[in-house]
């Protein structure tokens, strides 16, 4: 058994390091030729010009512009079908609160070139690698904190008011609805790794139903991070990947061997009842059980996972980043990633 004492405070040092040393080096391919362009489209802008026109307009032209978007829009994100879409509206556009988030939004984020570009960058490696991938419509919009990037029918949504900055005024007074650990993670920086990865885990790479162990949920969190690695720009932090802080990080370097040696002592990888094994798969601030004084990161199984397939791709250089997305052999990628950290001394 590891007890928590064992995960001693022996961890600063790596803090220096994780700045420079976190993001995983890679060698991308040319993608000059890949032909796209993304845009994203201002929802929240259309939908705060409309307030001064008549309400019936408003909804026809919003309604044939965004389609499935302002559909889901209207009756599930800020309303539900016991209102009309006219009503909806008519209640956003009475609702004080609505333009005090709208005028903050607009102050953040008056255009999104920066956004946009980045992410022109990670789908033209994306469709590198999977040219029929579909790309879809990018809408940003505001829900009153309730969906930061919801996925329908050929659009992704960008919910700006949840990437205002952790130091918005709003979050603060929401801390009890959206814990800080989740509020802090609210910044511009996070929109398109966040965005991509939703669109990868949706899109793209789906979780099998059949894959139950902690072990083979390990390895697919894995496998979307590494893929992740492939399409972020090499200067991003691996911090900002998976949504760590840099002493969370750090605390995972230096505790990486007591870290699998805490999953092999207590049965861990093949156990399926998920109850026991969410803690190590899920948000949180720490992780319950392991560290001193709450310092330890969450969802720590997500993190070994990702060590893994890189060991693993490290180890079997012929493998193609398309045959590792398609293996669904978790205990073989183990084996062969012949990943055994070492203690720190």
């Amino acid at each position: 058994m590891i007890y928590k004492s064992k995960f001693r405070q022996s961890y600063l040092f790596f803090l220096c390091a994780v700045l420079f040393f976190s993001c995983s080096k890679t060698n991308k391919p040319d993608v000059s030729d890949i032909k796209l362009t993304i845009k994203v489209e201002r929802f929240d802008k259309d939908l705060y010009q409309g307030k001064d026109q008549k309400i019936s307009l408003t909804d026809s032209i919003l309604h044939q512009k965004y389609g499935a978007f302002y559909e889901d829009f209207i009756f599930k994100m800020v309303g539900n079908d016991s209102y009309t879409s006219q009503e909806v509206l008519q209640g956003l556009y009475n609702d004080k609160a609505y333009f005090d988030l709208n005028k903050e939004v607009d102050s953040v984020f008056p255009k999104l070139t920066q956004v946009e570009n980045e992410l022109t960058q990670s789908f033209k490696y994306i469709k590198h690698y999977y040219p029929k991938a579909q790309i879809p419509r990018f809408i940003g919009f505001l829900s009153g904190f309730s969906y930061q990037t919801p996925i329908g029918d050929n659009y992704i949504g960008i919910g700006l008011d949840m990437f205002l900055g952790k130091d918005s005024k709003f979050y603060g007074a929401l801390v009890h609805s959206i814990p800080f650990y989740l509020s802090r993670k609210f910044t511009p920086a996070y929109i398109v790794p966040r965005v991509s990865e939703y669109y990868v885990r949706e899109n793209l790479f789906k979780e099998r139903d059949e894959d139950r162990s902690l072990l083979s949920k390990m390895i697919y969190n894995g496998k979307i991070l590494y893929f992740m690695d492939q399409i972020m720009p090499d200067n991003m932090p691996d911090s900002v990947k998976i949504g760590y802080t840099y002493k969370q990080l750090g605390w995972c370097k230096a505790f990486e061997a007591e870290i699998w040696g805490f999953y092999l002592e207590s049965n861990l990888l093949y156990e399926t009842d998920y109850p026991k094994i969410q803690v190590y798969l899920s948000e949180g601030p720490f992780t319950p059980g392991l560290g001193e004084n709450q310092q330890s990161a969450p969802k720590l199984g997500v993190w070994t996972g990702w060590q893994i397939v890189r060991k693993y791709m490290e180890e079997n250089p012929k493998v193609t980043l398309q045959q590792l997305m398609a293996d669904t052999d978790a205990q073989k990628i183990l084996t062969k990633s012949k990943y055994k950290p070492k203690l720190m001394k």
